[in-house]
Formats: structure tokens, C-alpha cells, sequence
């Protein structure tokens, strides 16, 4: 009887060492941490979203400058197009909206459009794209402006409807202060306004932005 007990004891003592040996360990996750990485990898995001808009921003700033226009269209959104508003307010039935394909069929003919109506005269400006891209959209060297990104530095007395028009786009401002002789009236700001597609910004409206009357 005696060695029944102490091989039954035996046995007991043998199944619960393999038991406690098959359980699986608990692991903790220290909140802290987890919290710190989750911010970081936001901060990361943030930057990396920023220097791809800079660089964007600059890549068809230098395009306008030196009037290379196919460089420009490569930056024009494969399904949206890109809109050109001549002010602050956006007019969505009225400005003009371009695919890649229209504007690359259209960007070296002698093409009127009317791209809308002069601050004070009311007068429709006509051009061709060639002459609202140099004699409009990029009438200061705006590679030489003050920058921002999502964040409006010029404000004039026309209303400014961007962030209603496009909610979920990202836009830079390329902002050239005025003169004291005008008494800082003749400032002039160029609005890019991107969206991601397949991991690249593309251009969806270029917007000028100045005091008006």
C-alpha cells in the first residue's frame, strides 16, 4: 500500500512538471513604449508627408520658371487633371480644368481660353497656356519666395475657399511680400494643390492669390 502511495505521488508530481513545462509563457507589453513607438512613427510620417510635398513644390516651381512645361505635366493628377483658379476664390464650374492629356494636346497650339475675370476691371482674360503659365500663374520668381504647407501666409480681402473646395487635399504656399512703396499691397501668393496617388503628389489646382480691389 505504502509504495502505491508514493508511485501514485510520483506520477502527480511528474504530470504537473509537464504541464507547468507546456504552458505558454504570458508576455506584457509595456504601454509606455508601445505609446512612444505609435508617436514616433506618427512624427516620422509627418516628415517624410512634408519633404515630399517640399520637393514636389519645388520640382514644378523650377519647371514654371524655365518654362518647361512637359515636366510640369507630369506632375498633373492621372484622373483628376489640375484646375487654375486666377484668385483666391476657387470657382469650380468656372476655372479652368485641364486632363494631362488636354493640357499636353493644348500647352504648345495658339489657343485661346479664358481663364476667367480681372480683379476691377470684370474684363475675361484670354491667353494661351504658355502665356498664363508665364505672364499669370508665374509673373514673380516664386523660387525665390517665403514657403509654408498647409498654412495660408498671404491674405488679401478676397475670399479664401481652398480648404472647403479641396478638405482632404495638401496645399503649399509660395508667398512674395509687397513693396513699401505700395505699402505691402502688392504682395502675391502661389497656391499648390496636391493629392497622393500610388505614392506620388500630384498637382490638382494651381491657385494665385493677391489683394484685390
Amino acid at each position: 500500500m505504502k509504495k502505491l502511495l508514493i508511485s501514485m505521488l510520483i506520477l502527480g508530481t511528474l504530470a504537473a512538471c509537464k504541464k507547468s513545462e507546456t504552458k505558454p509563457a504570458v508576455q506584457t507589453v509595456d504601454s509606455t513604449v508601445q505609446a512612444g513607438t505609435d508617436s514616433t512613427n506618427v512624427t516620422q510620417n509627418k516628415v517624410n508627408k512634408e519633404e515630399s510635398l517640399k520637393k514636389a513644390n519645388d520640382e514644378v516651381l523650377q519647371a514654371l520658371k524655365n518654362k518647361d512645361y512637359k515636366t510640369f505635366a507630369s506632375f498633373i493628377h492621372p484622373e483628376k487633371g489640375v484646375r487654375f483658379s486666377m484668385y483666391a476664390f476657387i470657382a469650380p464650374k468656372e476655372d479652368k480644368n485641364f486632363s494631362k492629356a488636354d493640357f499636353e494636346k493644348y500647352q504648345p497650339a495658339k489657343t485661346l481660353f479664358t481663364w476667367g475675370s480681372q480683379d476691377g476691371s470684370g474684363d475675361a482674360y484670354k491667353a494661351t497656356i504658355n502665356d498664363y503659365l508665364a505672364k499669370w500663374v508665374f509673373s514673380k520668381d516664386y523660387t525665390q519666395s517665403q514657403y509654408s504647407v498647409n498654412k495660408f501666409i498671404g491674405k488679401g480681402n478676397s475670399l479664401n475657399n481652398l480648404k472647403e473646395i479641396y478638405p482632404k487635399a495638401d496645399f503649399t504656399e509660395n508667398y512674395i511680400k509687397g513693396t513699401e512703396k505700395y505699402g505691402d499691397m502688392d504682395w502675391k501668393a502661389l497656391r499648390l494643390v496636391f493629392e497622393e496617388f500610388h505614392g506620388k503628389y500630384y498637382l490638382i489646382a494651381v491657385v494665385n492669390d493677391q489683394w484685390t480691389i
